[in-house]
């Protein structure tokens, strides 16, 4: 699937980016389908790895969908292309944000889960990057629009974050404006966990946008750290995102 961004005008330039999609990986419900979540990769990945991962666990009534996000170069590789859900340079909050990626990569995400039957309670996670597109599509749920103003019309039940950070920290007070946004964001479930050994991305830029989501009026989050972890999962780490989902997205008890 493609998806061409708005065009961008600078000094008389005009560019267009077009996003080429990679596969998609679903895991289907092993019990009754009670929830469909689109689970993001982090940078250089794809979506089969975490396909593998999300069906070994105890979650029979979740549909999983795990795409694969566009190669594009990446100005923190110097240019050199990977498989990422936007571009970024660093990760400061006067670091330039790609919002024509994002808003791709939201928009890919709100396709995949525009089909799903009515009554499917719908979220959206991710690990590193993947973590930080899911936060973004929060924020864009939140607001009622992605960040070139088109509408976003999907409804969020949970949103996961592993080893991740916020982007666009700057702009989420601005999105949290109105009776409908302030409700939407006090009530949306937000899971997000770090590890304190994370090299990759820093324990300190999680906590942070824990702290901004929740100073912001994201009162329905946990936020969970772990001493030794670095940038990967462990299975104490996954137990949690499942008892959390369980419990959140109302799948104990059900079959």
């Amino acid at each position: 699937m493609s998806f061409s961004g708005p065009s961008l005008s600078s000094g008389g330039r005009t560019a267009r980016r077009a996003f080429e999609f990679g596969r998609t990986y679903v895991v289907k419900p092993k019990g009754k389908h009670q929830a469909t979540i689109v689970w993001l990769h982090g940078l250089g990945d794809n979506g089969s790895s975490w396909s593998q991962l999300l069906e070994s666990l105890p979650l029979p009534n979740i549909k999983w969908i795990c795409p694969t996000s566009p190669a594009q170069p990446l100005t923190l590789f110097g240019g050199f292309p990977t498989t990422a859900w936007f571009d970024v340079s660093d990760l400061s909050e006067d670091a330039h944000q790609d919002v024509e990626g994002m808003d791709a990569s939201a928009a890919h995400v709100l396709s995949l889960l525009s089909t799903e039957p009515p009554n499917i309670k719908l979220g959206v996670g991710g690990f590193s990057m993947g973590a930080a597109t899911a936060l973004y599509s929060a924020s864009c749920f939140t607001h009622g629009k992605f960040g070139n103003g088109n509408s976003y019309s999907t409804h969020l039940d949970a949103v996961v974050g592993l080893s991740g950070w916020l982007p666009c920290a700057k702009d989420l007070n601005n999105k949290v404006q109105g009776e409908e946004a302030v409700n939407r964001a006090s009530s949306l479930p937000l899971l997000l966990c770090h590890g304190k050994a994370d090299d990759v991305v820093r324990f300190r830029y999680g906590e942070k946008s824990a702290q901004k989501l929740t100073s912001t009026g994201f009162k329905n989050l946990t936020f969970k750290a772990y001493d030794s972890l670095g940038h990967y999962t462990i299975p104490e780490e996954m137990d949690e995102v499942c008892s959390w989902l369980s419990s959140k997205l109302e799948l104990e008890g059900k079959s």
